[in-house]
């Protein structure tokens, strides 16, 4: 139950940032190198890259180099983990409600 505790607050992290959720946002569009993501984030490298391990740790969002660059693109499994965690809280609160 407390390592379910851990990896849930991993994956609510990911979506605690205005940065992170623009990236999100503009991912939802397909993969993206990090180059296209740092001309439209207008932030440093640094930036980008503290924000892709944050989201890459969740799950997410999967990377996967290409020569220098990587390319990041967003993680099925990881939306879903994360719906299935919303879906039980939804879920638990309906049948609550229905007793």
């Amino acid at each position: 139950m407390e390592q379910d505790a851990v990896k849930t607050a991993v994956i609510f992290k990911a979506f605690c940032d205005e940065n992170r959720i623009k990236i999100l946002q503009l991912l939802q569009g397909g993969e993206k190198c990090a180059c296209m993501l740092l001309d439209e984030m207008n932030i440093t490298q640094p930036t980008l890259s503290h924000h892709m391990k944050i989201l890459c740790d969740s799950g997410i969002v999967r990377g996967r180099k290409e020569g220098k660059w990587m390319h990041y693109s967003i993680s099925e499994a990881g939306i879903e983990c994360a719906e299935k965690y919303l879906n039980s809280l939804k879920n638990s609160r309906e049948d609550n409600n229905n007793e």
